[in-house]
């Protein structure tokens, strides 16, 4: 497995398969497949992306680490930049299709209701790891700055979660939600217990 992972066509096998979600909507929106109300599924599905990558992102290093699979450390900034992507797809479609582009009514929107604040919160800290993804942003922040700006990537599956949770509380649906939260729970969970364990074992 880490072989195929090394291989030079990994990359752009993921890369094709991160651009399948976004080529199925763009199709279901030109063939009039979205049903009833194009705009919510488009805002719908553009979120559960931005989240199932968020999960994919957060699950590449204990993947890594429990496996072996050296290989996998390749993808986790090409899944990351994907999952800004989507969110970024997201916060656009619920500018334009849900509120016409108009920055007052977006503002105003942001500060009435919790879940639209939590998630305009998580975007901005998505945009702020993405932006420093590169090499020359590490080399420019310093090692330690660059890590610990990037570990904020935990509170941002906190900001998400919230996001998702209360935007299906009107609806009083929480069976997807208690699936991600449960999944970013156990990632969040592995990170904290590996902490403490290299914490614990380190020389005082």
């Amino acid at each position: 497995m880490n072989t195929w992972l090394l291989h030079r066509g990994a990359k752009p096998c993921l890369f094709l398969a991160l651009c399948v979600p976004l080529a199925y909507l763009v199709w279901a929106a030109l063939a009039d497949q979205l049903g009833a109300n194009p705009a919510e599924a488009l805002i719908r599905s553009t979120g559960d992306w931005t989240l199932r990558l968020l999960c994919l992102t957060l699950l590449m290093t204990p993947l890594r680490v429990t496996t072996g699979w050296s290989g996998l450390a390749r993808f986790r900034r090409m899944v990351g930049v994907s999952t800004f992507c989507y969110g970024l797809l997201h916060l656009t479609a619920y500018s334009w299709l849900d509120m016409g582009l108009d920055v007052v009514d977006i503002g105003a929107d942001i500060v009435k209701r919790p879940f639209i604040l939590v998630g305009f919160a998580a975007m901005l800290l998505l945009t702020a790891l993405a932006s420093t993804s590169f090499n020359r942003a590490i080399k420019t922040l310093g090692a330690k700055r660059w890590q610990a700006l990037h570990r904020s990537v935990y509170v941002i599956a906190v900001f998400a979660i919230l996001h998702f949770f209360w935007m299906r509380a009107g609806k009083n649906n929480f069976a997807e939600v208690a699936v991600y939260a449960a999944i970013l729970s156990a990632l969040l969970g592995w990170r904290v217990r590996s902490f403490w364990m290299k914490r614990a074992s380190s020389p005082r």
